[in-house]
């Protein structure tokens, strides 16, 4: 059975959004079900809070735990009684799985994607460009997201990972059938700029209007200020990363606490507050409610034109970037 769209009125996306790549994610982020009652409570806050837009993912989750985040998210929206209920705005990205190489099993990723969020998929985006390696895939990839766009089954298409390149052909397939491309995400930050800077993205998609949002915004929790010597890393893959990274990240960190400070803010609403003034929807993640009220915290206000040069600056001299994703095109 298949969850169908309402009748589409245009899809609009908030100033931010939460990112729910670690609700299942026991590799990098430690999922336990135990912490389920406070993501349903960071859930609640961000939508009583207007922030109305959660991006997920079908391949969230590891393990058997694949798909949990999706199922959480339907979980939630459905028990949700508040303000902004009405303004619920669940984001997908399916995988570009080797298999999903017709429009059909699109179709089908994303009727299993609808049945775990119990309700119909807002913005269904494709995951990642796969021109590195099987670029012959998004024809058929793209159709099945503008089938199901056709057939009222999603309010909006997204990308996710383009390059200028791939964007633009992928735009002029949509604008053959009068279907508009809702939005792109990429990896940006003070640490991650490679997309605007060295690609341009941002001025190509005000061009085609294509709303542009920014995950990991916070270099999965680098630019918040909480690590510094070796005993307070995380474990794992990410305590490895930020090892290597922070020694040569210090003068942008400096950069954020002192803006921070003067401004009674924190380094990550800083650095979420830098997102916004690029135009940009940042999408930080939140596994507790402490995190999803940080988060908000960068909302409602904008840093001065000095402030913002002072990080543009301080980002342009780090020594080392985040590793960028590896299906990122161009």
């Amino acid at each position: 059975m298949s969850i169908a769209a309402s009748p589409s009125s245009p899809l609009s996306l908030p100033p931010m959004g939460c990112g729910t790549w670690a609700w299942g994610n026991r590799l990098l982020w430690n999922y336990d079900p135990a912490m389920d009652g406070e993501l349903q409570q960071v859930f609640n806050h961000c939508l009583n809070q207007g922030v109305t837009l959660f991006d997920t993912g079908d391949s969230y989750g590891t393990g058997r735990l694949n798909g949990r985040s999706e199922t959480l998210l339907g979980r939630f929206a459905q028990v949700y009684q508040g303000p902004n209920q009405d303004r619920i705005c669940l984001a997908t990205k399916l995988a570009v799985y080797p298999w999903r190489w017709t429009a059909a099993a699109v179709e089908k990723a994303a009727q299993a994607s609808a049945q775990r969020l119990q309700r119909p998929i807002d913005l269904a985006q494709m995951h990642w460009s796969t021109a590195n390696y099987a670029p012959w895939q998004e024809d058929p990839f793209l159709t099945g997201l503008m089938n199901l766009y056709r057939q009222g089954q999603i309010r909006g298409v997204g990308l996710s990972n383009f390059g200028p390149q791939r964007l633009k052909r992928a735009h002029q397939r949509c604008q053959e059938r009068g279907i508009p491309i809702t939005s792109l995400q990429v990896q940006y930050s003070l640490l991650s700029t490679y997309p605007i800077t060295h690609l341009g993205l941002k001025d190509l998609c005000d061009q085609l209007g294509i709303q542009l949002i920014a995950y990991s915004p916070l270099a999965l929790g680098l630019l918040t200020g909480k690590y510094g010597g070796a005993t307070s890393l995380p474990r794992g893959v990410r305590g490895l990363l930020f090892r290597q990274l922070l020694p040569a990240i210090q003068p942008l960190l400096a950069t954020l606490a002192a803006i921070a400070a003067s401004r009674n803010k924190t380094s990550a609403q800083v650095a979420l507050n830098w997102c916004l003034g690029k135009g940009v929807i940042p999408i930080p993640g939140a596994k507790t409610l402490a995190q999803a009220k940080q988060n908000l915290g960068a909302l409602g206000w904008h840093l001065d034109r000095g402030e913002m040069e002072d990080l543009d600056r301080a980002s342009s001299r780090c020594d080392r970037q985040m590793v960028q994703n590896i299906f990122q095109s161009r």
